[in-house]
């Protein structure tokens, strides 16, 4: 009998699609689904970056370098300048979105059998990508009481063994929210350094930082070998379907590793690195105005959260997601139960359970992730159905 790979087996589902097909059949039944399960923006992508494509006067699609076009690549270094970050466009290579960045550094760095720690709760699909690459993934956990801190330096050393090899960060992060301090970046400097390991930092929301400052792991001294950046146009241009990232790195030996595995794949999308070529030439005022717009949804979402009965939520510093404790027993029942069999005036809301964003078994049963990616009047909507159904599924929670 023909039998899948273990790797397939062990390749977990996502925990922020795994409910669409209820969300598909509620809407079968007519009603509204209001989606904070996924952060794919409202926001309209800016007119310029699709007048890039649609303008494009070329005879042949072809295949572009490797690394991407040298155009795109000189225009990112004038980019990252203006967040303070010094490369080389040869320190570039770019990817099919972020996620291929995050693999390719995975698979260029580490063995199968090495281990990575990473913060927990965590964007979900590291786990898939530490799967294709035969990688463990260790987590140290941060909590909902100090809104998701980055855990202490001694939490991290409990975990270090032999086999780990590196720690992967997301600045601000997916799900939490959470934007790391200066001194919280510092201490990771200090740990990879003592400890020899790569620091991969994703940073696909840096724009998006509502109190405070963002410290890239780039902006930390004397780590140029040990630092992986990952990056993405997706969240940051309202752009998620371009597939455009990007792995900076000033470790040469890394990307040469890279390199060899972006051949493989022949090039990353044509088309989209035009558009995101364009994205640089932006006003400076587009993320003023795109940010001003997800700080007051923000502050919407977690106003009306924490004046549910029952609700815990933090309020994050950065990106466009909040973590929030529900009174329920299960997330993941409830979140199905929202779909399946709650309905208010015709609508209902879809949420991402956080038992998948935790690495540790039994962790974030209570927990939802919400992304507040629809306007004003929908998240207003979206927390009336969350609302009334809180009270309802009170009176009969299994």
């Amino acid at each position: 009998m023909l039998t899948i790979s273990n790797r397939g087996n062990l390749m977990p589902p996502s925990p922020i699609r795994k409910l669409v097909p209820y969300a598909e059949a509620a809407k079968k039944r007519g009603i509204k689904v209001y989606h904070l399960n996924i952060g794919q923006p409202d926001i309209e992508t800016p007119k310029p970056i699709l007048d890039a494509v649609r303008n494009s006067d070329f005879k042949v699609l072809e295949y572009s370098h490797s690394a991407g076009n040298e155009s795109y690549r000189r225009k990112l270094v004038t980019y990252y300048k203006t967040v303070g970050i010094d490369v080389d466009y040869n320190q570039i290579i770019i990817t099919t979105g972020g996620s291929e960045a995050i693999l390719f550094g995975m698979m260029a760095c580490l063995d199968a059998g090495d281990e990575v720690i990473i913060p927990e709760p965590f964007y979900a699909n590291y786990n898939g990508f530490a799967v294709a690459a035969g990688v463990t993934v260790v987590p140290v956990t941060s909590v909902i009481e100090n809104g998701f801190g980055l855990p202490a330096m001694e939490e991290f050393e409990k975990k270090i063994t032999p086999k780990t090899k590196a720690i992967i960060i997301c600045n601000p992060n997916n799900p939490t929210g959470y934007l790391y301090t200066k001194e919280e970046m510092e201490a990771l400097r200090q740990i990879i350094l003592k400890y020899n390991l790569y620091l991969f930092s994703d940073e696909a929301y840096r724009e998006f930082c509502y109190e405070g400052t963002h410290i890239s792991a780039m902006h930390l001294n004397g780590v140029d070998e040990n630092v992986i950046l990952m990056d993405t146009i997706s969240k940051r241009y309202s752009a998620c379907g371009g597939r455009i990232g990007a792995l900076v790195t000033k470790n040469k030996l890394v990307l040469d590793a890279v390199m060899k595995f972006a051949q493989a794949r022949l090039s990353p999308p044509s088309f989209a690195q035009i558009a995101a070529e364009a994205a640089i030439d932006l006003p400076p005022d587009y993320f003023n105005t795109t940010k001003a717009e997800y700080k007051a949804r923000r502050d919407l979402i977690v106003k009306r959260l924490v004046a549910m009965d029952g609700v815990v939520c933090p309020n994050p510093g950065g990106a466009f997601y909040v973590i929030a404790q529900l009174p329920v027993n299960d997330a993941d029942i409830f979140c199905q139960w929202l779909l399946e069999k709650f309905e208010y005036q015709q609508q209902t809301v879809m949420l991402a359970p956080a038992s998948g964003f935790y690495g540790t078994a039994g962790l974030g049963k209570k927990e939802v992730r919400l992304a507040y990616v629809l306007n004003l009047n929908d998240i207003n909507a979206a927390m009336d159905c969350l609302e009334k159904a809180l009270l309802v599924y009170s009176q009969n929670q299994p």
